[in-house]
């Protein structure tokens, strides 16, 4: 998605919201990862905003954190899953993530359980890899988690961002 992103270009306003529009994001961020609490993001999110996009979202899709921000606050829990080692180099090229990816030894995605269910379709998650600190892309489910496990076929994640893209590139809006 962010494969040829120019902020001068692609970015079409940057005015501040309403604080009500404010709140609607933070209350959707929450949600998305729930241990992302409104308090914890009215520290994060300075009110008269920043020169550096924390949050992206595109179309209609959910609100996902940009990788700089993952980086930068390691200690967050994003709702996330892992693949294994052998998606890397797909995962750095900007491909989708496979299902094999998630099912494969050294790949994880949160349990589904009868109290708890896993992943959703259209869940955005943060994308680990393997063996890495740190998240290598952001996306969202294509399929439930439970869908993944069973079909064990076809695209589990669309990518949105990753290492390297466009927006990793951008050090700030202008």
């Amino acid at each position: 998605m962010f494969k040829r992103f120019d902020p001068t270009n692609d970015v079409s306003t940057s005015t501040q919201v309403k604080a009500s529009v404010q709140r609607g994001i933070k209350s959707e961020i929450s949600h998305s990862h729930p241990s992302l609490t409104e308090e914890i993001l009215d520290d994060l999110i300075p009110k008269k905003g920043g020169d550096e996009p924390i949050f992206f979202q595109h179309r209609d899709g959910p609100i996902l954190p940009t990788l700089k921000f993952v980086h930068k606050y390691p200690g967050l829990e994003f709702t996330s899953v892992r693949v294994d080692k052998g998606a890397i180099p797909f995962l750095l090229g900007g491909a989708n993530v496979m299902c094999p990816g998630l099912t494969n030894e050294g790949g994880e995605m949160p349990a589904d359980s009868d109290e708890k269910p896993g992943l959703e379709k259209g869940d955005g998650v943060v994308i680990y890899a393997e063996g890495k600190e740190f998240p290598l892309a952001v996306g969202f489910m294509t399929m439930s988690s439970k869908d993944v496990r069973s079909k064990n076929k076809g695209t589990g994640i669309e990518v949105c961002h990753y290492l390297g893209d466009g927006l990793w590139s951008t050090d700030e809006i202008h």
